[in-house]
């Protein structure tokens, strides 16, 4: 809420220009069951282990999920390994931005 009032909105249309690539941090039934294109599938307990990988592709990364819960905690510790990551949310917020 704080983020509204004070105007910082994340412009995905700029990241996705920029090569950010789309980690679904649901589980592999969740992610199989729909999923945006092109995503790449690394459940949220999986980050860790794929923070070397994640970090040598060198584009941003949007984080998404169900709800947003479990996109927040992957971005919390990609931005901790000093990977450029944002929560996006519910998968399905991101449909727009990619279908473009």
């Amino acid at each position: 809420m704080l983020r509204k009032l004070l105007g910082s909105k994340t412009d995905y249309n700029e990241l996705f220009k920029r090569g950010a690539v789309i980690i679904d941090v649901r589980s592999p039934q969740e992610f199989a069951g729909g999923a945006i294109p092109g995503s790449e599938n690394i459940p949220v307990g999986q980050i860790r282990g794929r923070l070397k990988d994640i970090k040598t592709w060198g584009v941003p990364v949007v984080c998404v999920c169900a709800s947003g819960m479990r996109s927040g905690s992957a971005k919390v510790q990609l931005k901790a390994a000093g990977v450029e990551a944002y929560n996006g949310g519910p998968w399905t917020n991101m449909i727009p931005y990619v279908e473009e």
